[in-house]
């Protein structure tokens, strides 16, 4: 999948990231939008076949990604600020694998078993699986051989947002995001869109 992506970015863009003996391959992304991200995403999870929904046939294969923002100092690595994204992502991949289970857009989890804010500074406890939304063009579907990988993004979520996709659909929901402008760029400051914005009177 590498090289498709250096095809796609530009070989200066695409890099391997070291990973610790047993955790799947990882690949960092520097691309250049309005305001630049860097892209984590799985490089081997496609060697997992998912046992798929009917609905959900020639998705099968997938990779997951977190889009980080331009301040988002990733090579911290001891900062558990930054770092949490490379441990989530590791876990979120091998538990599909070892439960012999499936991803797909709209799946959503709890950030562990007590639902814990991932960090200081990211009080999100939920993470939401998404296709691509601010990146529908750059993580377009790959071809490595004769499968065809999906990239599937990993949202950080509230637990009301949570509740509300829950309870009224991913479609919905994914109106609500795009309406207030969140994406699958992690975003430190952001707030949850189900707070209701004061309108202001003339």
């Amino acid at each position: 999948m590498k090289e498709q992506l250096i095809k796609r970015f530009g070989e200066h863009r695409v890099h391997e990231l070291p990973v610790k003996e047993g955790e799947i391959p990882l690949l960092i992304l520097d691309l250049e939008l309005r305001s630049p991200v860097t892209v984590i995403v799985t490089n081997g999870l496609r060697d997992y076949k998912m046992p798929v929904a009917d609905k959900w046939k020639g998705r099968e294969y997938n990779e997951l990604y977190f889009c980080l923002p331009s301040y988002w100092m990733w090579e911290e690595r001891d900062n558990p600020k930054m770092n949490w994204p490379f441990y989530w992502i590791q876990r979120l991949a091998k538990f599909v694998v070892e439960k012999e289970t499936w991803f797909g857009h709209g799946h959503t989890m709890p950030c562990g078993k007590e639902a814990e804010p991932l960090s200081e500074t990211m009080l999100q406890n939920y993470f939401l699986l998404s296709d691509p939304i601010l990146l529908e063009m750059e993580m377009e579907p790959v071809v490595v051989g004769e499968k065809e990988i999906h990239f599937l993004s990993i949202i950080p979520l509230f637990k009301d947002e949570f509740n509300y996709k829950q309870s009224k659909g991913m479609f919905k929901f994914r109106q609500k995001m795009v309406n207030n402008a969140i994406s699958e760029k992690l975003d430190d400051y952001r707030k949850s869109c189900m707070k209701r914005r004061w309108k202001i009177r003339g």
